[in-house]
């Protein structure tokens, strides 16, 4: 509901509030974020672990935010969101133990697989010898559908990014900070071709918010959130990879690291990581075996030459891929069901796929 969603954003506008205060409030009013956002000092003091510090910042806050002045700037500037209401939100990042309640997007996700998302993490000085060895790993896994999860920081997210896009992978980018303080500056250009072209970049952050410090713990948060697994390629025994790493553990996910120099001491935590179970990765096979992710064993032929529209190309692809039925195409794309078989009928009609077995599609 959009009455529902202008108290998210209304939420989302006010500083100095963590996810975990808003989080506190809509667990204890049972979902309800009107009656959280409306709710008194006294009814605040009921909530166990908020600190009167944060619950006086926010009642000052709140009678100082204009809801629809706040829910309005949202839409004029074109930044689209999701709730954790929205059918659309991610389902795996919906079961971490603190998930953020909104975010804000640039781009597209219908080109995201979050089905198949994996985090990729590690040094901003990591090495040229491990940004290689990455770079041929992603090289392997360029037929697949995965989507690249990292943080746009310098060093490994950034490796991690390109290389996603050097493979034709879709990637997430999720920011410490809002997207008019892009962070670091240095990968403004990458940021738009994400935004544009490659995937999308997200954040919990208000628009105009800094990226201080102790957002980008709750950043990394939302990275291993989206992933089922989390690779680590660099990281010293006390760095943010480490976090991120601890917190993909806690919720029981994939934890998977590339081996490094031993005198590197950007590799202290990889062989700390690896000593305690985490599954070492030399290829991309590894990824996938820890995972239960299938190669597909057959290309995406070439469709230049096809002449199809944008959703008949993005079923084709999706079908090449994963030969999915028509309700993970219906996921997939968000088009209502007589859209996905005018298409779906078209590119039979050319004779581009067919449907066999267990109503699933697949390519001819």
């Amino acid at each position: 509901m959009v009455t529902n969603d202008k108290y998210f954003i209304a939420f989302a506008s006010i500083d100095d509030i963590s996810s975990n205060f808003i989080g506190k409030l809509y667990k204890h009013f049972n979902g309800d974020i009107k009656k959280a956002w409306e709710s008194d000092e006294a009814q605040l003091k009921e909530i166990e672990g908020l600190q009167r510090r944060s619950v006086q910042k926010f009642l000052a806050s709140r009678d100082k935010t204009d809801i629809d002045k706040a829910f309005n700037y949202i839409l004029e500037n074109n930044i689209n969101y999701l709730t954790i209401e929205n059918e659309n939100y991610p389902k795996l990042l919906k079961e971490i133990n603190e998930p953020p309640l909104n975010l804000f997007y640039l781009g597209d996700l219908t080109r995201c697989n979050f089905d198949k998302c994996l985090a990729v993490v590690g040094s901003r000085n990591a090495s040229n010898s491990s940004k290689k060895v990455l770079k041929n790993i992603m090289s392997e896994l360029k037929q697949t559908d995965l989507c690249i999860v990292s943080g746009l920081a310098l060093g490994a997210d950034t490796q991690a990014h390109m290389c996603a896009i050097e493979n034709n992978l879709s990637t997430i980018a999720v920011i410490g900070g809002g997207f008019n303080n892009l962070y670091p500056q240095q990968n403004k250009e990458l940021f738009k071709d994400i935004v544009n072209k490659y995937g999308v970049v997200m954040s919990e952050s208000w628009p105009d918010f800094e990226p201080i410090a102790w957002r980008f713990p709750h950043r990394n948060r939302i990275v291993n959130g989206l992933s089922k697994g989390t690779l680590v390629i660099e990281a010293k025994l006390k760095s943010g990879a480490i976090i991120t790493a601890n917190m993909c553990l806690d919720e029981g996910h994939e934890l998977m690291c590339i081996p490094g120099d031993i005198l590197n001491p950007n590799t202290e935590g990889i062989y700390h990581l690896l000593k305690n179970g985490a599954t070492m990765v030399t290829c991309a096979n590894d990824i996938l075996d820890a995972l239960n992710w299938n190669m597909p064993t057959k290309k995406k032929q070439e469709i230049t030459n096809l002449n199809l529209n944008d959703y008949e190309q993005k079923i084709y692809e999706y079908v090449a891929v994963n030969n999915p039925n028509f309700d993970d195409i219906m996921i997939k794309t968000s088009l209502s069901s007589d859209e996905i078989l005018l298409h779906l009928t078209t590119l039979e009609l050319k004779g581009l796929i067919k449907q066999v077995e267990g109503s699933r599609y697949t390519v001819t």
